[in-house]
């Protein structure tokens, strides 16, 4: 079995194709992100919004990498991820447009720099923070900031990756061995962690 000093290096080397590969990416219009983006206010423009089934609050955006929530709806659109709404979502868009859209979901991303709140259980400190940043925000627009993340959400994105609903060859590997104490443990963790990420308000409208 590969040792856990080779899987970082080769998580290294991925990281840094990634990064290259998103510095490449055209820069989002976050104007025209609003214009074509309003629709995914309502789950996302809510303030702990729930999926149906399974129920999981979906993710707050604000301060999300555009970069990640570009990738994230490509996986949904090539079916590397499976949710029906965010494929139907992620269909209706072009390229550009996701850039667009993501440019105005993401907003001004979480600073680096904060000391982590609280200390790293051992499961993020081996597993987690090379990647993910022992404070949640991720070391390269590549990777997602998880930095007060519903914490149902994050185990329920651990939970798909050890189930194959969600495909990733750096992701796989190392939530393959986690129990679900130790998802809970990794969860609760990044949940904590401050600043935090945020949801969009959805605009309210009253008839005069």
């Amino acid at each position: 079995m590969p040792s856990m000093s080779y899987q970082w290096v080769k998580v290294a080397a991925l990281a840094v194709a990634l990064a290259a590969g998103g510095a490449a990416q055209a820069a989002g219009d976050a104007e025209h992100g609003k214009q074509i983006g309003y629709t995914c206010l309502g789950c996302h423009g809510i303030e702990n919004y729930k999926n149906v089934y399974p129920t999981y609050n979906v993710p707050k955006l604000v301060g999300q990498h555009a970069e990640y929530i570009v990738a994230a709806l490509k996986e949904y659109r090539g079916k590397q991820r499976a949710h029906a709404t965010m494929y139907a979502q992620a269909s209706s868009l072009s390229d550009q447009d996701m850039e667009d859209v993501a440019a105005y979901l993401a907003g001004a991303v979480l600073p680096a720099g904060p000391a982590p709140n609280g200390t790293p259980p051992q499961k993020v400190t081996e597993l987690c923070s090379a990647c993910h940043g022992a404070n949640g925000v991720g070391i390269t627009g590549d990777y997602p900031t998880l930095a007060g993340q519903h914490a149902d959400y994050i185990a329920r994105a651990l939970v798909e990756y050890q189930k194959g609903d969600r495909k990733n060859p750096i992701m796989g590997p190392f939530v393959a061995p986690l129990s679900l104490a130790d998802i809970k443990l990794i969860a609760d963790y990044y949940a904590a962690q401050r600043p935090e990420l945020k949801t969009e308000p959805r605009p309210s409208y009253r008839l005069p």
